[in-house]
């Protein structure tokens, strides 16, 4: 490699490098709805709401779902989904392949 270039590639691949870093923190929106440290969207429907945190709580291990909301209202359903969905990798499990809550 000549040496003119030399001089250009470390700060390069340095930039390159910070700029791949990031947090993988939920992006904060005003007026939107959290849960479990999740971003789930804005302008939700309360029967939406409810079915992300019963589907959340269903992916963590400890199933939670409103069989009539679920089998009647489609913002339930898609909620428990989403929820179930997202928050999958809360559910923690020991060494002793009990459930952590």
């Amino acid at each position: 490699m000549p040496k003119q270039y030399k001089f250009l590639f470390l700060p390069s691949l340095l930039i390159l490098f910070l700029v791949g870093c990031n947090t993988h923190r939920a992006p904060r929106y005003k007026d939107g709805y959290i849960y479990r440290n999740i971003y789930f969207g804005r302008n939700l429907s309360p029967a939406f709401k409810q079915g992300v945190r019963d589907g959340c709580e269903t992916a963590r291990g400890i199933y939670s779902k409103a069989h009539t909301l679920f089998n009647h209202d489609n913002d339930y359903y898609n909620g428990w989904f989403l929820g179930r969905k997202k928050c999958r990798h809360l559910l923690k499990i020991d060494e002793y392949g009990d459930l952590v809550l």
